[in-house]
């Protein structure tokens, strides 16, 4: 592994904290807790919530523990970054997102004055009853874990495709 991939992971890594956890000052200084405002009526809300659980608020109350998965998750990921694919640009990508993810959230867990997770991005769809059909509440850092989450998946993917191929027969 050169030393240029590291340096990539971190510098991603590190980028995706900073935009996490500046959008959510910016949520703390104009929202109040639990305080919506639409943006795209029909469609998209800026809100503040607070998730004490994980992904789509299963595991709730448990922030404490989710915390230490948090922190068990990272630095199994991290000693074990050289299993994956990170000689490609894809690679470090994928695997900075989902450190700098796994970071963001957990500084929201583990800060005193907040001690969960804030949510802000929520989309939605006003059904024919007049009810939402809503995708969960969720951050820059969730959207860093799923899309780089996804992009190991395809670059795997890709991968063993490419090693499932045999070798073409000699040509006579």
């Amino acid at each position: 592994m050169k030393p240029n991939s590291n340096w990539r992971i971190l510098n991603l890594a590190l980028s995706v904290v900073v935009l996490d956890q500046l959008t959510k000052l910016l949520v703390l200084k104009y929202l109040g807790f639990a305080e919506e405002k639409t943006i795209v009526r029909g469609f998209f809300k800026l809100v503040h919530w607070g998730n004490t659980g994980a992904a789509w608020s299963m595991f709730s109350g448990n922030n404490g523990p989710l915390a230490i998965v948090a922190a068990v998750a990272l630095v199994v990921l991290f000693f074990s970054r050289h299993h994956f694919n990170i000689h490609t640009l894809g690679g470090q990508v994928s695997l900075g997102l989902i450190f700098g993810g796994i970071v963001g959230n957990l500084i929201d867990r583990l800060l005193p004055s907040r001690r969960h997770v804030i949510d802000f991005l929520y989309f939605y769809l006003i059904r024919r009853d007049g009810e939402p059909a809503s995708f969960p509440a969720f951050n820059v850092a969730d959207s860093a874990i799923c899309v780089g989450v996804a992009l190991l998946f395809i670059l795997s993917w890709e991968h063993r495709e490419g090693k499932a191929q045999p070798d073409p027969p000699p040509s006579n």
